[in-house]
């Protein structure tokens, strides 16, 4: 069992919503869709469900084409951020719609039923109407409703993004396991690398309607082909920097200069750019190769357990996420520091040349 897209776009009134795409998601694997706002995660899904007709391309399911078919002729569900539920029926009710439909037999519809309610602690509320239940739970109702339709394609459109967040660390790791168990193709849509990360699986990364890269989880984070996927799995965004390269030396405009190393000594002379994730800067100096660069402090944020300082760097606007709680003054110049091993190397044309050592050794 495969979903299989060839060449396949949309394109409303002149404006391009999704590129010309090609994609292969396999049965029993958990693809996330990871992307900011308006990058075309929900486009994406909504041609993948046949909710909308590719501009250009086919789409081929187990094989078949299924370009023209309707959706309600497909084995789909699709669950949105906006939890959507019948309010007449009770909770068991809606959970069961889908199998009353498909003529599945009382005693399995009760069993599934119960079952999927469990799972999403909704047992007590069976027979609640969905108006009773607070926000999070009737988003639950939805996904069981989804999850006992043994549908060959799940697709979940930022599900838990209403959710509290005990709740959607414990769905997190659930639901991969429950629809990686039944065999079907999973698509879950995020803004959050680190949703993407805890979700593992495969990530397709989305920018302005193209999918920049597509691959396992862990190496789509580590070695990104470009500036673009690495800026889209990165929260806060990676900070990038102009650097040089000259005969074996790193030169990044303030005195500093690493070590040409591994691919980087093959590069030919000139112009090049560093990218470094937020995590990576420090405000003090752990190792003596460190790099150090001169900013100001624009804004400083405390989470609880970490600070995120907003610096001004020469005009370059940079984000750090430094362990503990700092209170540092603002407008004031903050020196930050930067392991070489931390530092991935992009040519002019925004293409990985070198990713950073230490995403190599993990």
């Amino acid at each position: 069992m495969s979903l299989e897209l060839k060449g396949v776009s949309k394109i409303v009134e002149g404006q391009t919503h999704i590129a010309p795409t090609d994609l292969t998601l396999a049965n029993g694997t958990m693809n996330v869709l990871l992307g900011p706002t308006l990058s075309g995660k929900t486009s994406l899904m909504r041609l993948m469900a046949g909710l909308d007709a590719p501009s250009t391309g086919k789409i081929f399911w187990e094989g078949n084409d299924v370009t023209g078919m309707r959706v309600q002729d497909r084995k789909v569900a699709m669950v949105y951020q906006q939890f959507i539920n019948y309010p007449s029926m009770t909770v068991y009710q809606n959970i069961a719609s889908p199998m009353k439909l498909m003529g599945v037999d009382r005693a399995e519809i009760d069993r599934r039923v119960r079952e999927s309610a469990e799972l999403m602690k909704l047992t007590p509320f069976l027979q609640r109407k969905p108006l009773e239940l607070s926000g999070g739970q009737q988003q639950r109702c939805a996904l069981a409703r989804a999850l006992v339709k043994n549908a060959g394609l799940v697709l979940l459109d930022e599900p838990l993004a209403n959710l509290d967040y005990k709740l959607r660390e414990e769905l997190r790791v659930e639901i991969p396991k429950i629809f990686e168990a039944s065999g079907s193709i999973f698509v879950y849509a995020t803004t959050e690398p680190e949703e993407a990360l805890l979700l593992g699986g495969h990530t397709a990364t989305l920018w302005e309607g193209r999918v920049t890269q597509f691959g396992p989880t862990p190496e789509v984070y580590r070695q990104p082909l470009d500036a673009t996927t690495a800026r889209v799995f990165s929260d806060p965004p990676m900070n990038f920097l102009q650097i040089s390269k000259t005969g074996d030396r790193l030169m990044f405009g303030e005195g500093q200069s690493a070590p040409a190393t591994g691919k980087l000594k093959d590069l030919p002379d000139g112009r090049c750019m560093a990218g470094f994730r937020p995590n990576h800067l420090e405000i003090l100096q752990h190792e003596p190769e460190a790099l150090r660069f001169r900013t100001q402090l624009q804004v400083s944020e405390l989470t609880g357990s970490e600070t995120f300082v907003h610096l001004d760097h020469h005009g370059e606007r940079w984000v750090g996420l430094v362990s503990g709680v700092h209170d540092l003054p603002l407008g004031e110049p903050l020196d930050v520091w930067l392991s070489p091993r931390h530092v991935y190397v992009f040519g002019e044309n925004g293409e990985l040349v070198a990713p950073a050592a230490y995403a190599l050794a993990a």
